[in-house]
């Protein structure tokens, strides 16, 4: 057991950020599975009760104000098996030819950046429109779709004509997945999950201004870095100050280390009269240079 443990954390500290993404999805995806365990075993009608109302975003500002960090965690939580197992393909398969082109950094910014807006839009369409009034006190959003299209989009714009295979279908470019995806979600907002289609476009819309703005040569991506570095700096533990006393050495000492030095010196001046210069090693030579630079 041990050695399955530290296999996968040598795998996520020696991978890539997609693989990072990926296994920090499928790790919160593990928790939330054995919570629920828990949370079946000792059942509980308060709904703070389960991991997932501290983790989803809510869309009522009131209760968003008590979970503000759920703009993040929501994008890496995931209840059912096919949701996740969708959201990690789509991540694989685009993070793939996302890190063809682009860098890994880039890759981690438009993942957070896609999440945060599809949270905004889906949080500003039910506080705004009339129809999301009765669910909105009971209305919250899970999952890394928004973060994944944000990277489909991007990468879609970034090399339009990009050919994939898909099954049944054939050779097919990235710029009509880009678009069949968008108008499914448009499509899809007067169905059950009207607050997830909504979050997607959030997503879509910041991988579409990501490559827009980086073709003109300005990088959202590294600003938005800066931002959640100065922001997660905050969190790390500052190291503490070490201080060392060097003693100092004896007059003795100091006669030995000499002479041992001297002695030194004087078998690399023996070994360049007998085989010349070239014949000393490489650490003979720094030694001849440091002493002759005093």
């Amino acid at each position: 057991m041990n050695s399955i443990i530290d296999e996968i954390k040598s795998s996520f500290k020696s991978g890539s950020m997609l693989t990072k993404l990926i296994y920090i999805n499928l790790g919160v995806f593990v928790v939330i599975k054995i919570a629920a365990v828990f949370t079946f075993l000792i059942p509980s009608d308060n709904p703070g009760f389960s991991l997932v109302y501290w983790l989803a975003v809510p869309a009522d500002l009131s209760q968003l104000l008590h979970r503000p960090w759920t703009l993040f965690t929501y994008m890496f939580l995931h209840e059912g098996f096919l949701h996740i197992l969708f959201n990690m393909l789509w991540l694989y398969w685009f993070g793939k030819i996302f890190l063809q082109y682009l860098s890994e950094k880039q890759l981690l910014n438009v993942y957070l950046m896609g999440g945060l807006a599809g949270a905004a839009l889906y949080i500003a369409a039910f506080n705004i429109f009339p129809v999301f009034q009765n669910v909105l006190p009971n209305s919250f959003a899970l999952g890394a779709s928004a973060s994944v299209l944000a990277i489909v989009i991007a990468i879609s714009v970034y090399v339009p004509d990009y050919t994939i295979y898909l099954m049944f279908l054939g050779p097919v470019k990235l710029k009509y997945i880009a678009l069949v995806s968008i108008l499914l979600d448009i499509v899809s907002i007067a169905g059950t999950n009207s607050g997830g289609h909504i979050a997607h476009l959030g997503g879509a819309l910041i991988g579409y201004l990501f490559i827009s703005r980086l073709r003109k040569g300005r990088d959202i991506s590294s600003q938005f870095g800066i931002f959640t570095g100065k922001f997660l700096s905050l969190f790390k533990r500052k190291p503490k100050m070490k201080v060392t006393y060097k003693k100092p050495m004896s007059d003795m000492e100091y006669n030995a280390q000499k002479v041992t030095k001297q002695e030194e010196i004087d078998k690399i001046l023996d070994k360049i009269a007998k085989s010349g210069y070239d014949s000393l090693t490489k650490k003979e030579k720094e030694i001849l240079f440091k002493m002759s630079s005093k």
